[in-house]
C-alpha cells in the first residue's frame, strides 16, 4: 500500500473495515462527510473480525461466537476477491452497497444481500461464490494484519491511518459515533480526532454508549 500523498494533493486516509460491523459503518459514513469538508481522500481496506477473534473464540459470548463463525467470513471474502480481481477502486462502492443493505435496510449479512450488493455496483454475480472460498484468505489476512498492527490487537474495526508530520502514519481505532456527523460537525470531529491522536502517548477517550447505531 503506498504511503505517499495522492497526485491531486489531498491527504490520504486509510480506512480498515469489516462490513459486518455497524459501528465501523457509522464511522465510514462520517468519513465520506469529511471528504466533503476537508482535503482528504479515503482509501478503503478490509480487516476481519473473524480473523481478529479466531484465537479467543472460547472466551466470547455464544451469540457473538456464532456470528463470527457463521456470518463474518463471507462478506470480507467477497470484498477481498472483488479487490483482487477488479482493483482497489471497487472496494469503497462495494462496501457502501453492502453496508446499506446490511445495516440501513436491515437485510443483514445474508447471501441474498451480498448478491444484491454486487449487482448494485455492477460487479459479476459469481463473486458471491467467494463467500465460501478461502482462495484469497492470504490476501485478506495480509490486509487485516496491515491495519491491526498499526494499533494493536485489543481494538476492533474501524482502523484509520493518516500521514503524520514526521512521515510516519498516525493510526487509531474509531472514532465510535452515532449518528454520523455531517457538515461542520463532521469537520470538527475530524480535526479533534487528529489533534488528540497526534499527541505521543495518547491512547484512549471513552464513555458508555447510551444508544445503538442510528442509520440515516
Amino acid at each position: 500500500m503506498p504511503e505517499n500523498t495522492p497526485a491531486n494533493g489531498t491527504t490520504p486516509v486509510d480506512f480498515w473495515f469489516d462490513p459486518l460491523c455497524p459501528w465501523a459503518w457509522m464511522t465510514s459514513r462520517w468519513m465520506l462527510e469529511v471528504e466533503k469538508v476537508r482535503d482528504v481522500e479515503v482509501r478503503w481496506h478490509v480487516m476481519s473480525l473473524a480473523v481478529l477473534n479466531e484465537d479467543r473464540l472460547d472466551e466470547l459470548p455464544e451469540e457473538y461466537r456464532d456470528m463470527l463463525e457463521n456470518q463474518a467470513w463471507g462478506p470480507v471474502r467477497v470484498v477481498i476477491a472483488a479487490q483482487q480481481l477488479h482493483g482497489d477502486a471497487v472496494v469503497g462502492p462495494l462496501y457502501t452497497a453492502l453496508g446499506t443493505r446490511f445495516h440501513n435496510n436491515g437485510e443483514g449479512p445474508t447471501p441474498e444481500a451480498v448478491a444484491a450488493a454486487l449487482k448494485d455496483v455492477g460487479l459479476p454475480a459469481e463473486l458471491a461464490e467467494y463467500a465460501d472460498s478461502d482462495r484469497y484468505d492470504t490476501e485478506l489476512r495480509a490486509s487485516h494484519r496491515e491495519g491491526i498492527e498499526k494499533v494493536g490487537q485489543d481494538v476492533g474495526t474501524p482502523v484509520i491511518a493518516v500521514p503524520g508530520p514526521d512521515g510516519e502514519q498516525i493510526a487509531f481505532f474509531g472514532p465510535v459515533v452515532t449518528p454520523a456527523p455531517k457538515g461542520e460537525e463532521a469537520a470538527k470531529l475530524w480535526d479533534g480526532t487528529l489533534l488528540v491522536a497526534s499527541v505521543p502517548g495518547f491512547y484512549e477517550i471513552k464513555r458508555t454508549r447510551t444508544q445503538g447505531p442510528v442509520f440515516d
